[in-house]
């Protein structure tokens, strides 16, 4: 178990390695420069110049690459020119935000599409089981963009006189704000510090802080703001989820172990729930694993239709400002949140199939 949990750890290197090498010659590759971005098409080659000097734009490629390498591990992702505020910063007040709405978006496609792919499975070729892959089919069909407009206008806009309305936009509602939790228990912390930097990350996950402070007001105003984009965002995993679902558990339940439990009597509920639902987990682990990657990256769309400032809006104004440091950052932490999730998903594995813990 200990060595196939290191060449896990060890096969994650290069790949973040490789991530950090990619973004940062992509982003180079594209048209335009930050100069022009930031000072206007009518900018002069000397202001272009001083700007390009002030930022570390002058030196080439591959003396900036190796800067950037030697930066990211002693974790420091560089300055924003389009905010003039350090990266690091900015990913403590954006991060937490789509943090937020990824989990939730992924805890509805996995407690919706789980239940529904199993009861797909166990009512295999009637009515329930092609009703419920024609809705998954939709679900992977609408546009997050298109849907999420849909949802607004429903829940905002025709339901805004009943008791189902729900806010179109934003975090929190005009007059309410979070206290973070080290504020309001009167915490001293020391300021740039590590672990000052770590609490006030924490304390930006609004739903997390209120809940732990006993700020109900303020708690659940910030999940009925999380509701509509969380839905909008789970739509395509949770269709995925439920199709993944369904797949695993028919091929586990046509098994000649599954045909032994029936023959001995078993009821079907316990020759799903014991026998066959466990074994169907490998699969539907690994898509619920890369969906999570799907749903940070969606972010931005879902990010910028319910006009939410997290990691998705973030990174959509540093592209079209060309703020490299931005783009970079965000980009690293993305994938490497993206590469550790994948290794619990791996090592789940060896939890879920003993055979793993034995090679």
């Amino acid at each position: 178990m200990l060595s196939y949990l290191m060449r896990r750890v060890l096969l994650a290197i290069p790949v973040l390695i490789g991530i950090v090498l990619v973004v940062f010659l992509l982003l180079r590759a594209i048209p335009g420069d930050p100069c022009t971005a930031m000072l206007g098409e009518r900018a002069t080659e000397e202001a272009c110049e001083r700007f390009n000097e002030a930022n570390g734009l002058d030196e080439p490629v591959i003396v900036q690459l190796g800067i950037y390498m030697k930066n990211v591990v002693t974790f420091d992702l560089g300055e924003s020119v389009r905010f003039s505020r350090p990266v690091n910063q900015l990913l403590i007040e954006r991060l937490p935000l789509t943090t937020e709405l990824a989990l939730t978006a992924l805890a509805i496609a996995v407690l919706v599409g789980v239940p529904l792919g199993v009861l797909a499975a166990r009512r295999h070729n009637t009515f329930v089981d092609t009703g419920t892959m024609a809705l998954a089919n939709i679900g992977v069909s609408m546009p997050v963009f298109w849907l999420g407009l849909m949802l607004a206008y429903v829940f905002a806009l025709v339901l805004k006189d009943t008791p189902f309305a729900l806010p179109p936009s934003g975090r929190l509602s005009a007059g309410l704000s979070s206290v973070p939790y080290y504020e309001a228990w009167g915490w001293q912390l020391t300021e740039g510090s590590f672990w000052s930097k770590f609490h006030e990350y924490i304390g930006n996950h609004y739903i997390f802080n209120n809940l732990i402070t006993g700020n109900w007001e303020v708690f659940w105003d910030a999940v009925k703001h999380m509701i509509l984009p969380a839905v909008a965002l789970a739509t395509i995993p949770l269709s995925i989820i439920a199709r993944i679902t369904r797949s695993a558990l028919l091929e586990v339940m046509s098994k000649d172990y599954i045909r032994t439990a029936r023959a001995k009597g078993v009821s079907e509920w316990s020759v799903v729930r014991s026998h066959a639902f466990r074994n169907a987990l490998l699969p539907v682990v690994t898509i619920v694993g890369l969906q999570l990657g799907a749903l940070l990256g969606g972010a931005v769309l879902t990010e910028t239709v319910f006009n939410l400032g997290g990691v998705g809006r973030a990174l959509f104004d540093a592209i079209t400002g060309r703020d490299y440091a931005v783009v970079q950052g965000f980009t690293v932490v993305v994938a490497g949140v993206y590469v550790i999730v994948n290794l619990l998903v791996d090592l789940s594995y060896a939890y879920l199939d003993p055979r793993i813990r034995l090679e």
